[in-house]
């Protein structure tokens, strides 16, 4: 496998910063997956200079240079099957200007159109080595610092999708309903809210209960009062089918629930196509409940 690798300034400086946090922690597995990091130029210095995975390491070179535009390129298959990505790990400082620049939105828009997972916070990087691990049928307990994603059952998680992937929002909740059930809580913007409640009273769940609380519709709302959950660490998943092929009015308040997940990104993961979605929720099959 091929992952992406970049991080902004803020996550690669100082002895514990998260790249080098995520690094320590997964190499082992990352080992066993025999996964290849193509990494931008500073993501790249900085593992090597502190001789970690250096022998998985493909230098892109710097952004400057046009690193992270190489990753867009190969997130969609590349110049040869080779350098195609599996997927990207890009720890992302929301205050770093470059968050905005053409080529992470590009990079990130990439992923989701190709199903592939985009992971953009510390908490998400260190369960993902866990999910592929596990997929992989590697080992039950793959990365012991991933145990906090596994406990459901003290979590709070969002199910957010837009107009043309509800469907595929219901298809999947209603696909692992009783994996998603076993949250301590699940919210939803309105209409996707409304909808996942009356799937989940088809199945049996008590109809004087609401299986999601509902905010305001995402245009009206829904998704800043989400991410103020996020923000005060209230929320630690969010499960987000975004539609990429339409313009969106309400873009802003899209960007703002990302940037709520890169602002807790030490307790926060997200998810962001309907494919990653299963594949977290199998490797949650394979491991079972605690």
């Amino acid at each position: 496998m091929n992952f992406g690798l970049v991080a902004h300034r803020l996550h690669r400086l100082g002895p514990d910063c998260a790249l080098l946090r995520w690094a320590r922690l997964c190499e082992p597995g990352l080992r066993q997956l025999a996964l290849q990091l193509h990494a931008t130029g500073g993501a790249h210095d900085t593992l090597v200079i502190n001789d970690l995975l250096r022998n998985q390491l493909v230098s892109v070179g710097h952004g400057r240079d046009g690193g992270l535009m190489r990753l867009v390129s190969r997130a969609a298959g590349g110049l040869s099957p080779q350098t195609a990505l599996n997927g990207v790990f890009f720890f992302i400082d929301p205050v770093n200007p470059t968050s905005m620049y053409p080529e992470t939105q590009a990079l990130k828009r990439q992923c989701v159109i190709h199903g592939k997972p985009f992971v953009a916070t510390l908490a998400g990087a260190i369960e993902w080595v866990a999910v592929e691990l596990v997929c992989a049928g590697l080992t039950e307990n793959p990365v012991p610092q991933s145990q906090q994603s596994w406990a459901l059952e003290s979590q709070v998680v969002a199910l957010v999708a837009h107009d043309a992937l509800k469907h595929d929002m219901m298809a999947f909740a209603s696909e692992h309903f009783d994996t998603l059930s076993r949250f301590a809580g699940r919210v939803a913007t309105g209409t996707t809210g409304k909808q996942l409640n009356a799937m989940a009273w088809s199945m049996g769940w008590p109809a004087s209960q609401n299986w999601v609380t509902c905010y305001q519709s995402g245009p009206l709302g829904g998704d800043a009062q989400i991410a103020e959950l996020v923000l005060d660490r209230r929320c630690q998943k969010v499960i987000f089918f975004e539609d990429p092929h339409v313009a969106r009015q309400h873009e802003a308040d899209i960007q703002l629930l990302d940037r709520s997940v890169y602002s807790a990104g030490d307790v926060t993961t997200c998810i962001n196509t309907p494919a990653m979605a299963r594949r977290w929720a199998l490797a949650m099959s394979l491991v079972g409940m605690p």
